[in-house]
C-alpha cells in the first residue's frame, strides 16, 4: 500500500534519542551562563549539562555544531494558527464560555512552518471580535502529535480581552472589514467596551460570591446545593481567582489606561497588553500595574489605530521596567521572529541577550512557563534551535528544532524527503485528475 503525504511527513520525523550532546556551537543561553563556545547535554528530554566543556555521556548521539548558533526555542505570545473553524466568536459581546482548547487543529501546516522557524511554542488566542473573548492556552509545536499532546502541560491558562475598533464594530451593521454579524450588537463606541468588561465582572463577583459561600459549608462539613455552573463567568472567576492570564488586544495609550484602571478596581491584574503600539506613552503606567507587553516590531499603519506606532516601542518599553516581548499575530511572521528580535537592536540598541529574550525568555515569563522553557539552563525542557549563523541575522538558517529533546526539525533531512514528497504530490494530483475523467458525463454529439 503506498504511502500518503502526511505519512511520509511522520515516516521521516520526529527523529527521537534519549541523550543528545550539542557540541562546538555558541550557545546563547539568554540566561545566567550569558554566550559562549561549547555544549549542552540533553538527557529524558531536559537539559542536563551546560558548559564549555561537558563529558559525552555512553551512547549519546553527537550534534557536532561547529560554526553555528544554538539559542533556546523561540516563543510566539499571540499566535492563532491551529484553530479550525475560526477563531472569533462574533455574536455576543462577552464569549468568555468558548474554548480555544477544544478547536485545535493539529494538522494545520502553519505548525510545521512555524516550527520549522524555530518557533517551539505558541500562545493560541481567541479573536478580537468581544470585548471579553474565549479562553486560550500555549501549545508546543509537536508536529505530528494530537492536539491533547500539544497542550502546554501545566501552564496557566488565558483568556483574551479586546479594546478598540475590532470589539466596537464587530456586529454592527456600520462596521467594516470584520463584521461578524449583520445586525447591531452592543458595544458600538470605547465607551460601551469597558462598560461591558465592568458589568461582565460585577456578575463574576456575584456568581465568586455563591461559590465561596458553597466552599465555606462544604468545608464545615455540610451538604448544600451546589450553585449551578455558568461557563461564562466561571472563567472570569478564575481570572480573579488568579488562576487564569488576562491578555489585552489594544492600540491606543487611552484605553491602556482605561483598561488598568478597570483591573485595578474590580481586583485583578493584566497579564499581557497585546499589540499595545502606543505603550511607549503609558509605559510607567504599564510598569507600575506589573503587567508585559506583547507587541510588533514595525507593523503600523495599517488602520487609524495603529497610525502612532513606532519602531523604538518595544524598546523604550523596556526600558521604562517592562516584560517585553515580540510576537507575530500571522502565520508568515511567526516564521522569523529570530529576525524581528533583531530590529529591538538597530531601534533602540538593544543588547543582543536583550533583543534574543524577547522572542524566548520574555514571552516564557508573560505566560508563567519561565521555570520550563526560555532559556538554556539546566533542569528546563530542551527546547532548542539550531542556526547555521548569528541567529539575528536575516541570513541565519534554522538547522534543527528540538521540543522536549525531540529533533522534531532537520533540515538536512527535510531537503532529501523533499522529493518522496513531490512524488507523492504528483501521484495524488494524477490520481485526482484520473477520478474526475471517469465521473464526466458522457457528451452525445447533436442529432
Amino acid at each position: 500500500m503506498k504511502k500518503t503525504l502526511l505519512a511520509v511527513l511522520v515516516t521521516l520525523g520526529p527523529l527521537c534519542a534519549e541523550t543528545i550532546v550539542i557540541q562546538n556551537a555558541t550557545v546563547m543561553t539568554v540566561g545566567s551562563k550569558g554566550t559562549f563556545k561549547g555544549s549542552v547535554v540533553v538527557k529524558d528530554g531536559k537539559i542536563a549539562e551546560v558548559g564549555e566543556k561537558v563529558m559525552v555521556p555512553a551512547g549519546a548521539t553527537v550534534i557536532d555544531a561547529g560554526g553555528q548558533y544554538l539559542i533556546p526555542g523561540i516563543i510566539d505570545c499571540h499566535s492563532h494558527i491551529a484553530g479550525d473553524g475560526g477563531i472569533n466568536e462574533g455574536s455576543v459581546s462577552v464569549s468568555s464560555m468558548v474554548n480555544i482548547r477544544d478547536i485545535i487543529n493539529p494538522d494545520d501546516i502553519a505548525i510545521y512552518r512555524a516550527l520549522a522557524g524555530g518557533v517551539t511554542t505558541a500562545n493560541i488566542l481567541h479573536g478580537s471580535a468581544n470585548a471579553i473573548g474565549g479562553m486560550t492556552l500555549p501549545l508546543k509545536m509537536r508536529w505530528g502529535k494530537s492536539a491533547q499532546e500539544m497542550i502546554f502541560a501545566g501552564a496557566t491558562p488565558g483568556i483574551k480581552f479586546a479594546l478598540g475598533e475590532n470589539p466596537k464594530r464587530s456586529g454592527n451593521p456600520q462596521g467594516g472589514r470584520g463584521t461578524a454579524v449583520p445586525v447591531a450588537r452592543y458595544p458600538a463606541t470605547r465607551m460601551g467596551v469597558e462598560d461591558v468588561i465592568r458589568e461582565a465582572f460585577n456578575d463574576a463577583k456575584g456568581y465568586k460570591a455563591e461559590w465561596d459561600a458553597y466552599d465555606a459549608l462544604v468545608a464545615r462539613g455540610e451538604h448544600p446545593l451546589a450553585p449551578r455552573v455558568d461557563l461564562k463567568l466561571q472563567a472570569l472567576k478564575e481570572v480573579l481567582e488568579n488562576k487564569r492570564y488576562v491578555h489585552v488586544h489594544c492600540y491606543r495609550a487611552d484605553e491602556i489606561l482605561m483598561m488598568i484602571r478597570v483591573a485595578d478596581d474590580v481586583g485583578f491584574k493584566v497579564r499581557t497588553f497585546q499589540h499595545v503600539l502606543e505603550g511607549y506613552k503609558v509605559a510607567k503606567e504599564i510598569a507600575a500595574h506589573g503587567a508585559g507587553a506583547s507587541t510588533f516590531s514595525d507593523w503600523w499603519a495599517y488602520k487609524i489605530e495603529a497610525i502612532d506606532a513606532i519602531p523604538f516601542n518595544a524598546t523604550l518599553m523596556m526600558k521604562k521596567g517592562i516584560v517585553v516581548s515580540l510576537n507575530s499575530d500571522d502565520a508568515e511572521l511567526m516564521r522569523h521572529l529570530n529576525t524581528e528580535a533583531g530590529k529591538a537592536m538597530k531601534y533602540g540598541g538593544a543588547t543582543e541577550t536583550e533583543a534574543l529574550a524577547m522572542v524566548t525568555l520574555n514571552p516564557a515569563k508573560q505566560l508563567g512557563i519561565d521555570k520550563t522553557v526560555g532559556s538554556i539552563e539546566v533542569g528546563k525542557d530542551a527546547d532548542l534551535v539550531l542556526y547555521d549563523g548569528f541567529p539575528l541575522s536575516d541570513f541565519a538558517k534554522v538547522q534543527k528544532v528540538l521540543i522536549d529533546g525531540t529533533v522534531y526539525f532537520d533540515r538536512d533531512k527535510e531537503l532529501v524527503a523533499q522529493a518522496a514528497k513531490e512524488a507523492e504530490k504528483k501521484r495524488l494530483i494524477d490520481k485526482e485528475k484520473a477520478s474526475q475523467q471517469r465521473t464526466q458525463p458522457v457528451r452525445r454529439p447533436n442529432q
